[in-house]
């Protein structure tokens, strides 16, 4: 089993710290409330991986993994198939979409994101996990929600992490990860969709927990309410942009709420 720090740092401050005894005014006990009633509401929750669960590249640089992707590219003579601004993107999801767009459904492709997902395994053992996210996953199984993970992800990768952290039985056999058809990863609410119909679950009853636009747009895709997180203050910023309403910068406040849902029915 990979060992790995446990759950209980900080990755910024509070913007919304909620339990269920506190008592706001204004515009945050709006939201205070938006947020408790989307969680009490929820039977089923959605989690993206990077992020709301992990940092998946904190000890392995996704930025050099994209460097590598780009030159096993230059390598077969191909490198021409991105823009200049896409060969120093740091993020290597957006290569593959790139390559996909031009070269689509092609051996190419299928070579290149097999080799994305080799690197995501090998970030496995130094990602690190979200502050609060271990207890609240467990919190949450253990008082009958239903989680799935929704990511653009590989599965693997995910349930590589779900494994050395001891949690894979909280989701098993609801990881839906990237496939082979790339113009289905999120925004397309494809993976959403599919975690719904495998649980049996109606979108109302459901929740979305992601920390970028595209986890949003997903959601609305796929018409399920949204809890943003946002590690820090530029992430907000991008999801409150994007439409997201109820955001949080620590899932602290949602393990609250979750907990305050055990002392009542326990």
């Amino acid at each position: 089993m990979v060992q790995r720090p446990l759950g209980n740092h900080h990755d910024g401050p509070d913007t919304l710290l909620v339990t269920p005894d506190t008592k706001q005014t204004g515009p945050v006990a709006a939201e205070t409330e938006n947020l408790q009633e989307v969680i009490k509401r929820a039977r089923f929750v959605l989690f993206d991986f990077d992020g709301p669960i992990c940092r998946l590249f904190a000890g392995y640089s996704a930025e050099k993994v994209a460097r590598q992707l780009v030159a096993w590219l230059e390598g077969q003579g191909l490198r021409g198939l991105l823009t200049e601004e896409e060969q120093i993107h740091p993020d290597p999801q957006v290569l593959l979409a790139a390559v996909n767009r031009r070269r689509p459904n092609s051996d190419l492709v299928t070579e290149l994101e097999e080799r994305l997902t080799q690197e995501e395994l090998r970030a496995v053992s130094s990602a690190w996990p979200t502050a609060y996210a271990d207890p609240l996953i467990r919190t949450w199984s253990a008082v009958g929600t239903r989680l799935a993970i929704a990511t653009n992800n590989s599965a693997q990768t995910a349930i590589s992490y779900l494994e050395g952290r001891d949690l894979v039985g909280c989701f098993a056999p609801n990881v839906y990860g990237r496939t082979e058809k790339l113009h289905q990863l999120k925004p397309d609410p494809y993976c959403l969709v599919r975690a719904l119909n495998a649980m049996g679950a109606a979108p109302n009853k459901a929740l979305m927990i992601g920390d970028t636009p595209t986890d949003f747009y997903a959601a609305q895709g796929a018409d399920v309410p949204f809890l943003g997180y946002a590690r820090n203050a530029e992430r907000e910023k991008e999801l409150r942009s994007a439409g997201a309403e109820v955001v949080v910068r620590s899932l602290e406040s949602v393990l609250q709420i979750v907990r305050g849902r055990v002392t009542v029915r326990g």
